[in-house]
């Protein structure tokens, strides 16, 4: 098996970058214009550079780091959090046969990525001697690790309908038939679980401005900033993109073969994901706390283990009776 941490390289960080780059600019005018505003339009034809324009100015600005700070945690946290994001898509599948690394235990490698990002938060929050970036820090740890629980028995459930670990396998196991159609409950618990695990609204709780002024990343400026924003839009793709390998078929679509090529279909996936996230965004309130925790834990981990006992025993069943 390759070394994983191979796959840093120019090829795949700077496609993520302008990624998260036009995915912020797709929210801003999106949120524009289900508000009734205009958004961003000066930089650029129609605002079409103000993302690179807020890149440039957090990356001219200085670095302050407080003299209260640990000052090599408090560094280095944010690098931990862009790197976990980035390493995360070394074995995304955007066709069959392309792919930074394939890997037969894909999926186990998702789930060790997804579980190291708490790191990054808790790190920072704790680092930053700063009673707002503690107190978002730990929101962040108890959100993410709530519904990485859902979002693992979930998992299995695709599992036990495919037979296979790789995400490659997944995504052609569902030439015939996506799985989101025998799956639609799953597919929803999941979508929602991702937006708590990418602490996304409804569910920003780790960086509630009108609470925490904002959570874990208070005392960060500059590049750290920028890295803690960089790294929270990239793992909102990366999971819009596994919830596409699992439900939505991968690069399949009815017209791949006659109209345009299967890396666009896949990409239209992920960007119609991306809208609902945004859409979300803009049309929810902010949860309470415990409204959060009921709904993970009284809710998505009792339905997503009955799911998961539900197909494991159709399956025996069938089996059975074979």
């Amino acid at each position: 098996m390759p070394i994983l941490f191979v796959f840093i390289d120019i090829g795949l960080i700077v496609p993520i970058l302008i990624a998260v780059a036009f995915v912020t600019l797709l929210e801003r005018k999106i949120m524009g214009a289900m508000q009734r505003r205009k958004g961003p339009n000066v930089v650029g034809i129609d605002g079409f550079l103000q993302a690179f324009a807020d890149g440039l100015k957090l990356f001219v600005k200085e670095s302050i780091i407080p003299s209260a700070a640990n000052k090599k945690i408090y560094t280095i946290s944010p690098i931990l959090t862009l790197f976990l994001s980035f390493i995360g898509w070394a074995i995304v599948p955007f066709k069959e046969n392309v792919t930074h690394t394939d890997i037969n235990i894909g999926i186990l490698y998702a789930l060790a990525i997804s579980s190291l990002g708490v790191y990054g938060i808790i790190c920072s929050g704790w680092a930053s001697n700063s009673k707002y970036s503690f107190l978002g820090a730990l929101r962040s740890a108890a959100q993410m690790i709530s519904y990485e629980v859902s979002l693992g028995l979930i998992i299995l459930t695709v599992l036990l309908m495919v037979g296979s670990l790789s995400l490659i396998k997944i995504v052609l196991l569902q030439f015939y038939i996506f799985l989101i159609t025998p799956l639609f409950i799953s597919f929803i618990m999941f979508f929602i679980s991702s937006l708590a695990e990418t602490n996304r609204a409804p569910f920003d709780f780790p960086e509630a401005e009108s609470e925490l002024v904002s959570g874990f990343s208070t005392e960060y400026a500059a590049m750290g900033f920028a890295f803690f924003f960089i790294g929270e839009y990239a793992n909102m793709l990366l999971m819009c993109a596994f919830t596409t390998i699992l439900f939505l078929g991968g690069w399949w679509a009815l017209l791949t073969i006659i109209l345009l090529p299967e890396e666009f279909w896949f990409g239209m996936k992920i960007t119609a994901l991306i809208f609902v996230f945004v859409w979300v965004r803009v049309a929810l309130p902010r949860f309470r706390y415990d409204q959060l925790m009921r709904l993970g834990w009284k809710s998505f981990l009792p339905a997503s283990l009955g799911k998961y006992i539900f197909v494991g025993s159709s399956f025996l069943a069938i089996d059975a009776f074979a």
